[in-house]
């Protein structure tokens, strides 16, 4: 399967080319086409917004090995060759700054897992191990919108968003912490129907924290440490593609 790091970069570059290519086209087009009747002309002229989100997720550790080798001449090497999708939920609260700006906060929980595969460089043996994650999040976010033409309105999103995670375990071959700190960046629309606002939204997370926990007092194997050992740090990644109901 793809890894999801490759995933990232790749929608990365392929947003970032599609929009210079497609926005002089937008914007003409913008321009000659007819105006049309506005659902809830004034619900961005509120001062606070309320909604909720469901999505799924993607995660992925970007592993720094070493090569550490032990006296028997092992050495391990950890990665995340595939991935799962997982689920999201939360709750969305919106303060108006002005006609183009908002402060988004957005209580979500992430329900998902990563998968590390460790693999003997001596006789190329393999171990796996499934981190599993509930994730308490509370991203805050600056919005920045367009111009509302019709009952559609792009914007971009950039902000932090720290996460606690609930379900780490001890005694295992790689330990993680409990608290991340992501930096966000992201793209959606606000599509407007008469009774609510629907709004699509993908978003790249990149941890900023080490969350490889080193200090293994929880293992009483000591052959067990070399896996540990072999790893220096790892940064947690993550793409979030959410579903908006305003």
């Amino acid at each position: 399967m793809l890894k999801l790091h490759t995933l990232y970069n790749i929608l990365a570059w392929t947003f970032a080319v599609l929009l210079w290519c497609i926005t002089p086209f937008f914007v003409q087009s913008l321009q000659a086409q007819t105006r049309k009747v506005m659902n809830r002309p004034y619900i961005d002229q509120r001062i606070l917004h309320y909604g909720f989100l469901a999505g799924v997720h993607m995660q992925d550790i970007e592993l720094v090995n070493n090569g550490y080798t032990d006296e028997m001449g092992n050495q391990w090497f950890a990665d995340v060759p595939n991935y799962e999708p997982g689920f999201s939920v939360g709750v969305l609260a919106e303060a108006r700054l002005s006609n183009h700006f908002a402060v988004r906060v957005i209580p979500t929980m992430h329900f998902g897992n990563k998968n590390i595969t460790f693999r003997n460089h001596l006789n190329n043996e393999r171990q796996y191990q499934t981190l599993k994650s509930t994730y308490i999040s509370v991203p805050v976010d600056l919005k920045i919108s367009a111009e509302r033409f019709n009952n559609y309105r792009p914007y971009v999103v950039a902000g932090v968003n720290p996460m606690l995670d609930l379900t780490v375990k001890k005694g295992r071959n790689l330990l993680t912490n409990r608290f991340d700190c992501y930096l966000e960046l992201g793209f959606g629309c606000d599509f407007y129907y008469s009774f609510f606002k629907f709004i699509p939204e993908i978003k790249f997370a990149y941890g900023l924290t080490n969350i490889i926990n080193g200090l293994r007092d929880d293992i009483t194997d000591p052959s067990s440490l070399i896996f540990s050992k072999s790893v220096d740090k790892g940064h947690s990644k993550m793409i979030i593609i959410s579903l908006y109901f305003e």
